[in-house]
């Protein structure tokens, strides 16, 4: 997978933990991973950020940050308000280059949706990723509304010619409703690439051992995994209609 840059349809979608599937999935491969969030927002110093996480979830992964900012805000404006120095699309670039030359795997998780802002130049993620010449793995939740907002984010790279590689379900209940089985079949659509994936309800709650675990079995083979979005279907997708 080389780098690979992380986004979602916008914040508090699952991005965190489906990085950390993909991290531990590559781990159980044997592969050398690391993980950089380019701009950690609404964390203190002392605090555990994504990166973090990720590693406490996922195992012996590179944990690295560019950034820290304490408000729970866009990067550009957190940045700005804390009077610090923004990160830019050129910094990640490099940051992601020099961790790839030493790691197998490098993920990119970035903050919020692709297009928040990171400078006061309007930069984005999807600068970044163009930049590294990386494809872009999409989280999105289930249920209504995903559509929409997965199919302007896909929108987005393909104007800046960024390959979507594919979705993540970033959380999926064990008895969805029917808007969230019918986008089964409509993500990939929306999204014009495969369904890479569906993390479990609460996965991050795992402890590390039983989420190391079962990583691989949330997503396909693709990202290292064992997930199959034909079975996954076949249990969760609604019946076709007819009038």
């Amino acid at each position: 997978m080389a780098i690979v840059v992380i986004t979602g349809t916008g914040t508090e979608v699952g991005k965190t933990v489906a990085t950390a599937a993909v991290a531990a999935a590559s781990l159980a491969q044997g592969l050398s991973v690391a993980v950089l969030k380019p701009a950690q927002t609404g964390v203190a110093d002392g605090e555990q950020g994504d990166a973090a996480e990720v590693a406490r979830l996922a195992g012996p992964v590179t944990a690295a940050e560019l950034a820290r900012y304490p408000e729970p805000l866009a990067p550009a404006t957190a940045a700005r308000r804390a009077g610090l120095r923004p990160v830019g699309p050129e910094d990640i670039a490099e940051a992601a280059a020099k961790l790839s030359a030493v790691h197998d795997v490098v993920l990119v998780e970035g903050a919020g949706g692709l297009l928040v802002r990171y400078d006061e130049q309007g930069s984005t993620l999807a600068d970044a990723a163009a930049l590294l010449r990386a494809r872009v793995l999409l989280v999105a939740p289930a249920g209504l509304g995903t559509l929409n907002s997965t199919a302007l984010t896909v929108e987005a790279l393909s104007a800046r010619k960024v390959d979507c590689i594919g979705v993540i379900i970033g959380s999926w209940r064990a008895e969805p409703e029917l808007a969230e089985r019918c986008n089964i079949a409509d993500l990939p659509e929306a999204a014009q690439a495969p369904l890479l994936g569906a993390l479990p309800e609460a996965a991050g709650a795992l402890s590390p051992a039983a989420f190391r675990t079962a990583a691989p079995d949330w997503l396909a083979p693709q990202l290292g995994g064992t997930w199959d979005a034909a079975a996954f279907a076949e249990v969760f997708a609604p019946a076709p209609y007819k009038a």
